[in-house]
């Protein structure tokens, strides 16, 4: 087998894996690329590949960074077959057609033909099929089998046996415990293996103290009768945002107080959110049992939800405390950016930072400390309180990332660290090398390892 890094080498985003066996090359995720802007300018040249040369793409989980690309990979000539599990399905066709539209504006900007349309999304789907976790399936001469990676919702560690050897490639992997998923699935065995890296080289807080830091940030925010904003990917980070405040709220934790959730795309993920829930496969036993009793994970009073621009409007007319989440999660774009420039110059407001900031972003900008932005193209000072919780983030930490390793520690023979920056990569696989001593690797972009 051989194996290329075609994206995700030395970057958080752009997961993109070529898989040969013999004549067959198979993909593993086709995500874009992401930083100073939705898309990268790498995500608007060729493939570096023949798309019609694929004979199928497996699906780890329905990240932007991880399907962006797939409705371009379909417009390009695949004509194989691709497998995710039944949430990232729906997730992915939501976010697809949520993304076509700025991408068709950032393609504008460069004046290159937009990456794909509507029906290059619809295309995608109709030859998407869904696989549950632990059902093992044929796909040419490849065996493979999906494994709960507790990431978000449907979300995979892929497990590949083929010519006597086993891949595992793991996706993204999740912060566990999480508000309301299963942890991380881990592998016993494996011949090679790829690992994330967002957090190689940190620890997050853990369950209690994010949750007492969320308090105090809502505390000290509506005691100076400022906003608090919370830039917030509408996957995932939206609803363990909802569901950790009416946590605080029902157990009077915090102060009632206005809570909108400004994003119309986290809106229609919820619902997918809410069509799972019942369903052991991707709900914990705790949030099953709440809804058990009848309580909405997803919903209490004081909560207000704006799909439509008029209704988002008006989160202005509501005099401050209040809390708005809102896309996108790395102010990189999206609604949040209109709260952001009302809350940024008020020192009363805080602004919440609780997912990942890709390096180049405003959010990361923001996190390092600067004391000025450009939103709308004016200059807005940074004068509010600016807090980070990184326990939030959808990712594991270096502790948690060594111990999915230590779980093929037996039998694996290399580790390839990808999907991070640099220094993360780099510290993760030393770490890796020390501790466990295991051969690590930190791939570069487009370089290829015979298995």
């Amino acid at each position: 087998m051989k194996l290329t890094f075609c994206g995700g080498a030395g970057v958080v985003t752009g997961a993109n894996y070529l898989l040969e066996v013999g004549d067959k090359k198979f993909l593993i995720d086709c995500g874009l690329e992401q930083g100073e802007t939705f898309s990268s300018d790498r995500n608007f040249k060729e493939f570096p590949y023949d798309p019609a040369s694929i004979d199928a793409l497996f699906v780890t989980h329905a990240h932007i960074d991880h399907v962006g690309r797939i409705p371009q990979l379909v417009k390009a000539g695949f004509k194989g077959a691709i497998y995710s599990t039944p949430p990232t399905k729906d997730f992915a066709r939501l976010l697809l057609l949520d993304s076509e539209h700025l991408l068709g504006e950032e393609a504008e900007q460069r004046h290159v033909p937009p990456l794909y349309g509507d029906e290059d999304v619809a295309h995608a789907m109709s030859v998407w099929r869904t696989v549950r976790y632990h059902g093992p399936f044929s796909a040419g001469p490849l065996t493979v089998e999906f494994y709960d990676a507790g990431h978000i919702l449907g979300s995979s560690s892929i497990c590949v046996t083929a010519e006597g050897k086993k891949i595992v490639f793991s996706g993204d992997l999740g912060n566990t415990p999480a508000p309301f998923i299963h942890p991380i699935e881990y592998i016993p065995s494996a011949d090679y293996a790829l690992i994330e890296s967002a957090y190689g080289n940190r620890m997050h807080e853990r369950a209690e103290e994010r949750q007492e830091m969320v308090r105090e940030a809502v505390e000290e925010t509506v005691r100076d009768g400022g906003a608090l904003v919370i830039p917030a990917f509408a996957m995932e980070r939206t609803q363990e945002m909802i569901f950790e405040l009416n946590e605080l709220a029902e157990s009077g934790k915090i102060p009632k107080v206005p809570v909108f959730i400004d994003s119309p795309l986290a809106i229609k993920l919820t619902e997918v959110y809410k069509k799972y829930a019942g369903d052991k496969d991707y709900f914990n036993d705790e949030a099953r049992a709440l809804l058990a009793k009848g309580d909405s994970i997803f919903d209490f009073p004081g909560l207000t939800q704006t799909p439509t621009k008029e209704e988002s409007k008006r989160i202005n007319e509501v005099p401050p405390p209040k809390i708005v989440i809102a896309g996108a999660g790395m102010s990189n774009g999206g609604r949040i950016l209109h709260h952001e420039i009302r809350c940024l110059p008020d020192p009363k407001s805080t602004l919440l930072i609780v997912g990942y900031q890709a390096r180049g972003s405003m959010g990361r900008v923001i996190q390092e400390g600067a004391k000025s932005v450009e939103i709308f193209g004016e200059q807005v000072p940074v004068r509010c309180r600016v807090r980070v919780v990184s326990g939030y983030s959808a990712h594991a930490d270096q502790p948690q990332l060594m111990e999915w390793v230590s779980s093929m520690r037996g039998s694996v023979k290399k580790i390839f660290v990808v999907q991070g920056d640099p220094d993360e990569s780099m510290a993760l696989a030393e770490k890796i090398k020390s501790d466990l001593r295991l051969e690590a690797e930190v791939p570069t972009l487009g370089e290829s390892a015979v298995l």
